[in-house]
């Protein structure tokens, strides 16, 4: 904004709080002869700090000053989700923390939770992003950190906003959390449904075969960089293409495809593609591909299964759907480089129950009406908590527009403030003359002769 309420000012938050990161940490030498606990990244989480998981480092005696926690210091991520802050509360014992994160010390008159929201307010409304350096991982360096612009309002008036926020924000909070129990329990509705439609091994008259048995399972085309270009160029669905019955051909990617190589990856209508690589939990997550796109191919991070006589596609999907939630395949993955891999071979050993024609469409139109039952409350329960973040988002700017309080005139204006801070800062920093020597002169600097 341009135009500032009476009695704020602008400034930077380097003017107005100390700012200084972590120690670094060092595993190579440590020995344990000093080990102190310390916080990281992800102790720190919006508006609380998280003490579930607090590791030690060796910080010798004469540094720990340097490093030490103290009630009210506002602690920053660096790195990755940058901007997220917290206030540590103070504790009985020693506390340090990483280079991952920036201790923001706020001076005499600035209230840390108000640079808190302020943060806050810049992460949701983008602004952080242009003082963030890296591509893929995001940072927020020092100098950046210390360089962020700040409206200043009075200090009552800074607490006053506080107060407000912290009114208003905690009923959004406690409302977001009962959105949040709602959305848990229709996740446990789901898999309770598809866990009972689709019983293993069933009933007496169903058949129990292998995935093999029950149709076609096929590994997708590896990518290469010599196929990037060339004149047979394809579209092709991956692993970021396929969420659970759902396909999302808004990012696709294409690659050469020679006309019998095609044939072979080319996808037809009611083929089921599930996850081969992913986090355990979304192992083989399934989706039936619907013909839409048309002449798509798929790559390697993808199983395909094509049913065979006897089994409907709609069917098989609702098993496959059954098996991630309960968690069958976790049973066959093996893990490489932190992700979890479904290999075409394991796949085919998993157990695929087969009831007669009727009962499969039978049991896939009930369950596809519950499930659709089930969706039409996941939606308004995601439109719920947008409309809870757009109110958060709304919340804070009117805040630090400063049309969330009135303004007081007789607050003492943020100029002055200022005024004071640098005041206090130049006393504590006297200006530099030259270093003096043991009886109080100035040494001069030597001349060769």
């Amino acid at each position: 904004m341009t135009d500032l309420p009476p009695g704020w000012a602008k400034t930077t938050l380097g003017e107005i709080a100390e700012t200084s990161l972590g120690k670094m940490l060092d595993r190579s030498k440590a020995t344990g002869k000093y080990a102190v606990p310390y916080l990281r990244n992800v102790n720190v989480q919006w508006g609380r700090i998280d003490l579930n998981n607090i590791l030690t480092m060796d910080i010798p005696p004469e540094e720990r000053e340097l490093f030490r926690l103290q009630p009210g210091d506002l602690l920053v991520c660096e790195g990755g989700e940058i901007g997220r802050c917290a206030i540590w509360p103070g504790s009985a014992k020693y506390m340090a923390y990483q280079k991952a994160l920036h201790r923001v010390r706020p001076h005499s008159g600035v209230e840390a939770n108000y640079l808190r929201y302020l943060l806050e307010h810049m992460s949701l409304s983008g602004l952080l992003t242009q003082y963030a350096t890296g591509s893929t991982i995001k940072h927020l360096p020092q100098q950046k950190l210390r360089r962020l612009p700040v409206n200043l309002p009075p200090t009552a008036e800074q607490r006053r906003i506080v107060a407000a926020l912290e009114h208003h924000l905690s009923r959004l909070t406690a409302a977001d959390a009962g959105v949040s129990r709602v959305a848990q329990r229709l996740k446990l509705l789901t898999k309770r449904i598809l866990v009972e439609a689709v019983p293993v091994p069933g009933p007496d008259h169903w058949k129990l075969v292998s995935v093999a048995d029950a149709g076609s399972v096929e590994l997708g085309r590896a990518r290469h960089p010599d196929w990037h270009t060339g004149p047979h160029m394809r579209p092709y669905l991956r692993v970021a293409n396929v969420f659970e019955d759902r396909i999302d051909t808004s990012d696709l990617m294409e690659m050469d495809f020679p006309p019998e190589v095609f044939e072979r990856y080319r996808l037809m209508d009611k083929d089921i593609l599930l996850n081969e690589g992913q986090s355990p939990e979304f192992l083989g997550r399934p989706a039936m591909y619907r013909g839409v796109p048309e002449n798509v191919a798929f790559t390697n991070s993808l199983l395909r299964f094509r049913a065979g006589p006897g089994v409907l596609p709609e069917w098989a999907l609702l098993v496959f759907r059954r098996h991630m939630h309960a968690g069958r395949f976790i049973r066959e993955l093996r893990i490489t480089t932190n992700i979890a891999h479904l290999s075409a071979t394991r796949l085919k050993k998993v157990e695929f129950p087969i009831p007669p024609m009727e009962e499969q469409e039978r049991i896939v139109a009930e369950v596809h009406e519950k499930l659709a039952a089930i969706q039409r409350l996941a939606d308004a329960v995601d439109a719920g908590t947008n409309r809870a973040q757009a109110l958060r988002r709304a919340l804070l700017a009117e805040a630090f527009a400063g049309r969330l309080v009135e303004q007081d005139p007789a607050d003492e204006p943020a100029s002055v403030l200022l005024e004071r801070i640098r005041a206090e800062r130049a006393a504590r920093q006297p200006g530099r003359r030259g270093r003096r020597g043991k009886n109080g002169t100035v040494p001069q600097k030597e001349t060769l002769v």
